[in-house]
């Protein structure tokens, strides 16, 4: 079967991280963010909000909070996506009520704010401009929200760094994990995936250009960088901004 324009622009999606010294237009941003605000939501719930930030100083800021990514620096537009229960307090308040505050709302702001950005990619692609999203926000959320004004239920799920890319889309693209591994029909298949993963350590080794095709490249830096919790304090500290997560 053909593909669409759509599976086309997926196809090709790889992560960008430099870019050139060239303006993404104001216009070409507002059609890309507009369109990414009729992505699925919860409910109509509509529980995120997007923050654009152009101006260099925040953007170096933004870069350390974030680890040291050069690229938030160095792109022409970062664009943050939150999570935001705010404005379910005050339409609640509105009517004489007080918002009930839950493990499920948190995820449906978590999940719908990731649904608008995920669309932003998208959209980012298909005008010929490059991006990478950014999970190192959530390094440090409460000094993000100070830094960007964020009023309390609102936290950054994720960044995106965006820009013209300075590199061109690779003739071989990084493999995936197998389908047969990810997608499943009807039932989940619980057979033993080891081989398989190891099927793709090994493929994702000779993208890399490792000697040693059968590294572990990718099992090998999941088992390391899991091995310990990652930002143990987030759950503290978003339920100090505003979330609750039980």
């Amino acid at each position: 079967m053909a593909e669409t324009a759509v599976t086309q622009t997926l196809n090709q999606h790889m992560s960008v991280r430099s870019f050139l010294d060239k303006p993404v237009p104001d216009e070409m941003l507002r059609v890309i963010l507009n369109a990414a605000r009729r992505s699925p939501t919860s409910s109509n719930m509509q529980t995120y909000s997007i923050i654009v930030v152009r101006d260099p100083e925040t953007r170096q800021k933004l870069a350390v909070l974030a680890g040291n990514q050069s690229h938030i620096e160095e792109c022409d537009v970062f664009v943050g996506f939150l999570a935001d229960i705010n404005r379910l307090g005050i339409a609640t308040e509105m009517h004489g009520e007080m918002l009930a505050k839950s493990l499920e709302t948190s995820l449906v702001a978590t999940v719908d704010a990731a649904l608008v950005g995920m669309s932003v990619q998208t959209a980012v692609e298909s005008f010929g401009l490059g991006a990478v999203m950014i999970g190192g926000m959530r390094n440090y959320p409460e000094k993000v929200a100070e830094l960007l004004g964020f009023p309390p239920g609102v936290y950054m799920v994720y960044g995106m760094s965006i820009g013209w890319p300075r590199v061109e889309i690779p003739a071989e693209l990084k493999p995936r994990l197998p389908e047969s591994l990810v997608i499943h029909y009807e039932q989940y298949d619980g057979s033993d995936p080891r081989p398989r993963i190891a099927e793709y350590d090994a493929a994702l080794a000779a993208y890399y250009g490792q000697r040693n095709q059968h590294t572990a490249a990718w099992s090998g830096p999941i088992a390391r960088r899991l091995k310990n919790p990652r930002r143990p304090h987030l759950r503290q500290t978003l339920e100090a901004m505003g979330f609750q997560f039980e």
